[in-house]
């Protein structure tokens, strides 16, 4: 009889040298009376994110299906509902030792640069009440969700990507509620205690920016770079800009990647410096680097955008006036009210112009609408510039490698497109929040687990002169993700031994094996 093996003994493989079982059975350990460790239903956990994510009552069912006895030396059947919860409830009050010391394992073992960091939080909405939280684990609760669904309860999390191939070495789970600005030095805390550089470059978004934060890094001499919110650089600044002042940049976007020269996009920097004060007078002020971008093709997205909701936002406006007067807008009240509508909706509040009165013949409504020229002229004239903020030192990085050292922040980005895709963490459902809180720890350690497999191969190809693996997209060459790795490992099958017989897999093809020769792995060794 044969089963499904597909990437099984790859990931079986990458989670040994992480010592996941390892860490999670040192941390929490079990009785004499138990079959199974807590920390082999976890590394199950992790194959099954990673192979065919199911809900948790179904991993039973998977592992079924699946040769897990043959390379995790788990029964099906132990893997029921009740044994994967009792292990998610005995690691939740472990996550933290669990996250450090696995991530400090994968910088070890292979080789990974810690001292550029991505950092980025995300929201997990939920379905369910829990409304009697546990205290001690991140409470679900309602929030401004990046799903924006506003009608569940969320978690958030955090995740450290690295510079270096966007490995996820640290992870943290926090209340639905909990302010992103606020997490950022604990995160910094945690960070330096897994880094091995001298000195450490925290990249974020915005909410990395606030004088506590800044200061403390400043303190701890740890540099950063974020983009600056509008409460630290105007609009008005923006739009003083001299794009002829700007030095070009010699960057070219991943989405231009194939396109002709003539039709890559453009940027350009140019740096002053900034002073930010503290709330108390006496506090100090710091002074920072500020580093202006522009950016062609976030100009051409803007005045695109610009376009099309003024566009639409006309229609709506055409629409009530052809209704005035109608049982819809009988009054001045109704008009007004519809008015309010589409300047939210359509984002033009800032643009329209309007009056509104009452035909002394007719008893109808009437309204005059304009767009402010002046008001668009303002914003288009910040089309493509945004600030970011650093306290590098100008030896180690001038303008451009700033920049530079941004535009990686696409990392986390795509790991968080892992993380709530082809990982199936989306709107999740857990008994409570405490299993929740480790059911997260079992996600980020299957991201971590994907990462490293898409930077071990490609290091790999580095190796050889190669940068892309020969029939791998639709029998085209194509550079390897993790994603399309799984794909081509989805055939292969084990054929367990039998009496006198040692387990075999039939005919894997050509590119498989290719596969698991760039990523070092003997299938074999691992049934």
């Amino acid at each position: 009889m044969e089963k499904a093996l597909g990437s099984l003994p790859v990931v079986a493989a990458f989670a040994s040298r992480l010592r996941i079982r390892d860490v999670i059975d040192g941390l929490c350990p079990v009785d004499d009376r138990s079959e199974l460790t807590h920390g082999q239903v976890v590394e199950a956990l992790v194959a099954n994110r990673l192979t065919s994510p199911e809900p948790l009552v179904r991993v039973r069912d998977w592992a079924g299906g699946y040769a897990v006895e043959e390379v995790f030396g788990l029964r099906a059947g132990q893997l029921n509902d009740d044994r994967v919860g009792r292990a998610l409830d005995a690691i939740a009050p472990q996550v933290d030792s669990i996250s450090g010391s696995v991530g400090a394992a994968a910088i070890e073992v292979f080789g990974i640069d810690v001292s550029r960091l991505h950092w980025d939080m995300t929201s997990i909405s939920l379905h369910g009440e829990y409304e009697q939280a546990d205290e001690d684990y991140p409470a679900p609760k309602y929030g401004h969700p990046k799903d924006r669904r506003a009608d569940l309860r969320q978690v958030q999390t955090g995740i450290a990507v690295t510079g270096d191939g966007g490995v996820p070495v640290f992870h943290r789970a926090y209340d639905g509620g909990a302010g992103e600005v606020a997490q950022v030095v604990p995160m910094m805390k945690a960070l330096q205690q897994i880094a091995t550089a001298r000195r450490l470059l925290i990249v974020g978004d915005s909410k990395l920016v606030s004088y506590d934060n800044l200061t403390k890094m400043h303190a701890d001499d740890v540099t950063f770079v974020a983009p600056a919110s509008k409460a630290y650089v105007k609009a008005e600044r923006l739009a003083g800009l001299d794009l002829d002042r700007a030095t070009p940049v010699d960057y070219v976007a991943g989405r231009d990647q194939g396109k002709d020269p003539d039709r890559w996009g453009t940027w350009h920097v140019f740096e002053d410096a900034m002073i930010l004060a503290g709330p108390r007078k006496r506090d100090p002020v710091l002074t920072l680097r500020r580093v202006f971008v522009h950016s062609s093709a976030r100009a051409g997205a803007a005045v695109t955008a610009r376009a099309q909701k003024l566009d639409r936002a006309r229609d709506d406006l055409a629409r009530l006036e052809r209704g005035l007067g109608s049982r819809h807008y009988p009054d001045v009240a109704a008009v007004e009210a519809r008015l309010a509508v589409i300047g939210r909706t359509r984002r033009v509040a800032g643009y329209l112009q309007t009056a509104t009165g009452t035909d002394t013949a007719t008893g109808k409504p009437t309204l005059t609408w304009s767009f402010d020229q002046s008001v668009i002229d303002a914003e288009a004239a910040t089309d493509g510039w945004y600030a970011l903020l650093t306290n590098l030192d100008t030896a180690d990085a001038d303008a451009t490698q700033v920049l530079l050292h941004y535009k990686g922040q696409e990392a986390v980005e795509r790991r968080y497109s892992a993380f709530k895709g082809p990982l199936a963490v989306a709107a999740i459902y857990l008994k409570n929040n405490r299993r929740i809180t480790a059911m997260i720890t079992v996600v980020c350690l299957a991201l971590l687990v994907f990462s490293l497999i898409e930077r071990q191969i490609r290091a790999a190809l580095r190796a050889q002169g190669r940068t892309t693996v020969a029939g791998l997209y639709a029998g085209r060459p194509a550079v390897p993700t993790t994603r399309l790795i799984f794909q081509a490992l989805t055939g292969l099958r084990l054929i367990p031994a039998t009496s006198g017989n040692l387990h075999t897999i039939p005919q894997p093809t050509p590119l498989q094996l290719e596969i698991l020769d760039l990523l070092d792995v003997n299938p074999l060794e691992w049934c």
